[in-house]
């Protein structure tokens, strides 16, 4: 009987195998999205104030790194968690791809939040005139909170390998 649960806890596993496939379809609505507004930067490029250039281009950016975000845990949480990606000989493989463990994803996704809260928290500076005191100081508190809770996430990790290696 144990030797069944065990088996069958291990396969499924593959139950997250739809979920990142899903993740690229949540990728490929963010690039129609994406594309949508550089064509319309394109469309009033010229009578844009450069202001609202500069929001539309860091929303540009917000976007570029929530697709890299997306890749990241899609690949490195199938490899972690479902199984190796097979990439054939002559095909490009990411240099990243199977060297990250649960931890570093973990460290890398809370980096890539900080820096996403970083550009979004710029875009709110930067239309701070049509914005109310109260709902920006919210915003700098949320982007603290990323910060600190990435911070001490890093600490953590960096204690319990401190521990491990202090055990062996």
């Amino acid at each position: 009987m144990e030797k069944i649960i065990e088996r069958l806890l291990y396969r499924a596993r593959w139950l997250l195998a739809p979920i990142y496939l899903g993740l690229s379809f949540a990728l490929l609505a963010l690039g129609v999205k994406f594309f949508q507004e550089v064509f319309h930067l394109i469309l009033h490029v010229l009578e844009m104030k450069e202001a609202d250039m500069v929001l539309v281009v860091l929303s540009l950016i917000d976007m570029a790194m929530v697709g890299g975000l997306i890749i990241m845990v899609m690949m490195s949480g199938y490899e972690n968690f479902v199984s190796a990606l097979d990439v054939d000989e002559g095909e490009e493989k990411l240099s990243w791809l199977g060297t990250m463990d649960s931890s570093s994803l973990k460290a890398k996704i809370a980096a890539s939040i900080v820096a996403i809260s970083s550009i979004h928290l710029l875009k709110v500076f930067m239309n701070a005139e049509n914005l109310e005191s109260e709902k920006m100081k919210w915003y700098v508190i949320l982007h603290i909170t990323f910060v600190v809770s990435a911070f001490a996430m890093g600490f953590l990790d960096i204690l319990a390998a401190r521990a491990k290696r202090a055990a062996s």
